[in-house]
């Protein structure tokens, strides 16, 4: 039985991954941080109780800060496969907590690359790299264009990209980076502007708020779906040789364009109900990403499944649903917090 060891499990990309790897018969562990609430919604479906005999999930606390631990973890698992996704991934909020985000979402990759080296365990390591470290470089993007990071979110990355390559030619380390482009789904944090937009939308149509308010509408991204992309990282370590690989769609859309098309499947204008406020605004943004994914098409044999226009469907039915429980409960007299988020 293969394991895999996921940081970020708890997170999108983690929870689908984690079904990924579950349904393909693997033995799956997790490194989450210790909190006062519980931080396990998105993978709570997968997970049984570890007394239970045939149980393939099995959660660690530990902290990408604390190196020794996650030397000892990787040591006493001795994964097969480690899927790195864990980070500190807002973008906007990455200009508000630099240091930790250089901190986490940079040197937290390399310390998991010295703990497999220093155990010399047998694994192959996948780091999630972002399309947000291309920032202001012409699109289409591909594994050849120059990064030119706009935020500390992408700057952080690019550092655990070269220091992922650095190890594999150094040290001879099965060790792969996706750079991923946005990839949404109904369990995308709701700070994120797409889970923000249907979230708001859904609402809205059930008369729980009046309006919503965004940033750079102008902002042009390539989405996609999580669970398509989480396919593509198992493939990369399935190869005879690591390498790096852009993942994406191929089609770029604006925010506007996104938003246009949520509030328009329920029979809403967005124009009388979006506003736009400047704290949303990133101190330097990123226009336009575009991503040329033929190389993982070639290699890997990989496309993605879900449309666009798929994708909105399946975030608005989940976001419906959700605002149908507020809703009665508000009709029971029950107070739901619709309040905007600071971020």
């Amino acid at each position: 039985m293969k394991k895999a060891f996921i940081t970020g499990i708890t997170g999108q990309d983690g929870s689908y991954l984690t079904e990924f790897l579950l349904n393909k018969g693997y033995e799956v562990h997790g490194l989450i941080r210790r909190s006062s609430s519980f931080n396990t919604d998105r993978i709570n479906h997968l997970y049984r109780d570890f007394h239970t005999p045939d149980t393939k999930l099995f959660l660690h606390y530990g902290d990408l800060s604390v190196s020794g631990q996650l030397m000892d973890l990787l040591h006493s698992i001795q994964p097969s496969e480690i899927y790195h996704l864990g980070a500190q991934s807002h973008v906007r909020v990455s200009f508000d907590i630099p240091e930790y985000t250089g901190d986490v979402t940079g040197l937290g990759t390399l310390r998991i690359l010295e703990a497999i080296r220093k155990t010399g365990i047998k694994t192959r390591f996948y780091q999630a790299s972002s399309s947000e470290m291309f920032g202001a470089a012409p699109p289409p993007q591909n594994e050849k264009t120059i990064f030119q990071p706009r935020s500390p979110y992408a700057a952080a990355k690019v550092y655990a990209y070269h220091i992922v390559q650095n190890y594999r030619d150094a040290y001879g380390l099965f060790a792969a980076n996706g750079i991923l482009f946005n990839h949404e789904s109904p369990r995308r944090g709701e700070t994120f502007v797409t889970r923000k937009i249907t979230r708001a939308a859904t609402q809205i149509k059930l008369g729980l708020k009046d309006k919503v308010y965004l940033g750079n509408l102008e902002a042009k991204r390539d989405w996609g779906f999580a669970g398509d992309f989480v396919e593509a990282m198992w493939l990369m370590l399935q190869q005879d040789k690591a390498d790096d690989f852009v993942i994406a769609t191929g089609e770029t859309h604006s925010v506007r364009e996104f938003t246009q098309k949520v509030f328009s499947k329920l029979d809403l204008d967005y124009k009388k109900y979006v506003f736009i406020d400047p704290r949303y605004f990133r101190p330097t943004e990123v226009d336009v990403l575009l991503g040329d994914a033929s190389k993982a098409k070639n290699t890997l044999n990989w496309s993605p499944k879900l449309t666009l226009d798929g994708l909105i469907d399946m975030m608005i039915e989940n976001d419906l649903e959700l605002a149908r429980r507020e809703k009665t409960l508000v009709d029971a007299g029950f107070s739901c917090n619709n309040n905007e988020h600071p971020v």
